[in-house]
């Protein structure tokens, strides 16, 4: 028997953790959305999570289970988007320091989120080696604990407490739906929505041109990330040895999606659904919509989790 990152109880023990701290998110629906689907779809809206994504669940698990000793010392991550800011957040919450490593060339409005919640920013080269390396100067430095943004137990388990949630409010679900990067998501998603209900499906959504998720499935390994380029910003990294085990067990399929189909699922969700999402949430949306999903005729019910909300509102993806 298989033994993952994350299990059922600990999905349990971080949603009783994170409770005083986080939201728990409404779930929407759109008849809109439903007919172009072709089925009824409930949206778990984590766009309306602290820090605007689903990230806050899983950095707030794993501050809020550190002892007090490891605590003392602080949290370090590398990390230019949503969980920087918020590990950032859930450090600030704790009383602790939050060390942030981001690329030179993050966005400013990025690196001022996350020094308004508290954090402290390092700055490094815009490159893996160079965002791990100086993360690991840091920890040393410190002694502060290094919070991985996905490839980690309690970040895996703190994500799945979203799809605990959404089982809860809708236990008619037949599947769960979300978008795919380094995988913290959806390997909490599977852990918890197979536990609370065995039968029901799990699928990601993946952007063709990042689409390292749906290469590893089919290739049954993982298949580094090596040139993604996406309007899915949020999705430009690998899965982790940590999600993979989870995700190649798991998941039934990963459906790829266009630019285009990206941009016209956002645009739809923000007109007729009132969700104002980012682009990798869009993934998500854009793959239910797909014909590959709509093909699945044995599917009534579908869990869609929209992951985040952090959009540029002055560079719209369809703006002039």
């Amino acid at each position: 028997m298989t033994t993952y990152a994350a299990d059922i109880d600990a999905v349990h023990a971080a949603a009783r953790r994170i409770a005083p701290f986080a939201h728990r998110t409404p779930v929407m629906t759109c008849s809109t959305l439903d007919a172009l689907a072709g089925r009824k779809l409930y949206f778990k809206c984590e766009h309306l999570q602290k820090v605007g994504a689903f990230k806050f669940r899983g950095a707030c698990n794993a501050v809020m289970h550190l002892s007090d000793d490891d605590a003392q010392r602080g949290v370090v991550t590398h990390s230019s988007g949503n969980h920087a800011q918020a590990l950032a957040l859930a450090a600030k919450l704790r009383g602790i320091e939050a060390h942030i490593v981001m690329p030179r060339n993050a966005p400013a409005v990025k690196r001022h989120a996350v020094e308004g919640y508290g954090g402290r920013v390092v700055l490094c080269e815009p490159d893996t080696a160079s965002r791990e390396g100086t993360a690991d100067e840091v920890q040393q430095q410190t002694g502060a604990t290094l919070i991985h943004p996905y490839n980690h137990p309690d970040i895996i388990a703190g994500q799945g407490t979203a799809a605990l949630e959404l089982l809860e409010a809708q236990p008619q679900l037949d599947a769960i739906i979300t978008p795919v990067g380094g995988g913290g998501l959806l390997s909490g998603t599977s852990v918890a929505a197979k536990a609370v209900k065995p039968t029901v499906r799990v699928f990601a959504g993946e952007p063709k041109n990042a689409d390292d998720a749906a290469q590893s499935l089919a290739q049954n390994r993982i298949v580094p990330q090596l040139s993604p380029n996406t309007i899915a910003d949020g999705l430009l990294t690998s899965l982790g040895e940590l999600t993979w085990a989870i995700i190649r067990d798991h998941v039934e399929q990963v459906m790829t999606v266009s630019e285009q189909a990206i941009i016209d699922a956002m645009r739809l969700s923000w007109q007729r659904g009132k969700f104002l999402i980012e682009p990798s949430a869009a993934v998500a949306v854009a793959a239910v919509l797909s014909d590959a999903f709509k093909a699945l005729d044995d599917i009534e019910y579908v869990g869609v989790i929209l992951s985040g909300g952090n959009v540029n509102i002055d560079q719209l993806p369809w703006a002039p």
